[in-house]
């Protein structure tokens, strides 16, 4: 029976999508794809994501959305999949949501129904995993410790007591307070430092903390690190 009110139209598709850590060829084809074929890609940087875009000819419509305009930007693109459009949502490397941007909007798509695809790739937290040589059943991702010297030791006494490698990303400027903090609270722990993944320089640094304390040097003041510390 026909009630005279138009049929609701059919919501869009967010997919949470993976981009490269560094080689701009560690993306998927069905990534590729679907960066061609989305209305619209809520980025980190849009600069930074162009360059993937140009590598191979796309040319889909860009929207900042880094994590100081979250819930700004939100209601935009949460309309425009009510509407019916598809959006991909990326991040400047690596998978979305995961220390990056991308959480509020996820779980706002979540709870209004629709639809969320993630579309796997790098990730800056398994690629060092995988290659550390610690263990790996059973880790522990913390996201970026605190800067401030009395907080950390504070987060540091909170995880002293977990079974499961410690996985953490860190600016490389702060890798030697960093070490230091890890003696005086874990002890002298088995720790890896994963820098530069997938590019020209990349470099993992293992050993315990003290050793590789005596050996931070400035070689690691740049850049972001992924840092993987035994359980205990």
């Amino acid at each position: 029976m026909e009630t005279g009110r138009p049929e609701p139209a059919a919501r869009g598709t967010l997919y949470v999508l993976a981009t490269p850590i560094g080689n701009l060829e560690d993306i998927g084809l069905r990534a590729l794809r679907l960066l061609g074929e989305v209305d619209l890609i809520a980025c980190e940087d849009t600069r930074q994501t162009v360059k993937i875009l140009n590598r191979h000819g796309i040319r889909t419509k860009l929207l900042s959305f880094y994590q100081a305009r979250e819930r700004q930007k939100a209601p935009a693109i949460l309309q425009a999949l009510e509407e019916g459009r598809n959006v991909a949502l990326v991040s400047d490397a690596g998978t979305p949501a995961i220390s990056d941007p991308g959480f509020p909007l996820v779980r706002d798509a979540v709870r209004r129904g629709i639809r969320v695809v993630p579309i796997p790739g790098p990730c800056a937290l398994t690629a060092a995993l995988c290659a550390s040589g610690l263990p790996t059943h059973r880790f522990l991702f913390v996201g970026f410790p605190p800067p401030k010297a009395g907080a950390l030791r504070k987060w540091l006494s909170a995880l002293r007591d977990e079974e499961g490698t410690l996985a953490l990303y860190l600016p490389a400027r702060r890798a030697r307070s960093f070490l230091e903090a890890v003696l005086e609270v874990l002890g002298d722990r088995e720790v890896v430092i994963a820098r530069e993944i997938t590019k020209i320089y990349e470099e993992f640094r293992r050993g315990k903390a003290q050793a590789l304390l005596d050996g931070a040097d400035e070689a690691l003041g740049k850049g972001e690190m992924t840092v993987l510390i035994h359980g205990r």
